[in-house]
């Protein structure tokens, strides 16, 4: 079984930072991309960020230059660096990962972390 364990929510004033943390543990055979994704009250859930195993990024337009993807490969492990919080940025944050068992290929999700910025 594969695990996806997040950390490093939390309540953080308009203008601040957090990190957030995913690890994955489990039956891993290699991961390729890793990333994550928030969902806002009332909206859909949007990609954030996404880098792939060479180390390769992709960042929605709305965190450009505020938030940073990182991973360590040999910690199977995905970080979000959010700087200059937004009120907007209000969200559950979820980490995935496309990770390779000897099931196959399969994206996993991890359960969810909270990310309240306030005025």
């Amino acid at each position: 079984q594969v695990q996806l364990r997040e950390s490093g929510g939390g309540l953080v004033q308009e203008g601040g930072s957090l990190r957030l943390s995913c690890a994955a543990s489990g039956s891993i055979f290699a991961i390729n991309s890793m990333g994550w994704y928030r969902q806002g009250p009332g909206k859909q859930r949007e990609l954030v960020a996404t880098i792939t195993s060479g180390g390769s990024t992709i960042y929605a337009d709305s965190v450009k230059g505020r938030f940073t993807i990182s991973r360590d490969n040999a910690k199977s492990t995905v970080y979000l660096h959010m700087n200059s919080l937004k009120l907007e940025d209000t969200a559950v944050y979820y980490c995935y990962a496309d990770i390779w068992t000897l099931a196959g290929e399969n994206d996993y999700w991890g359960q969810g972390t909270q990310v309240t910025v306030s005025s």
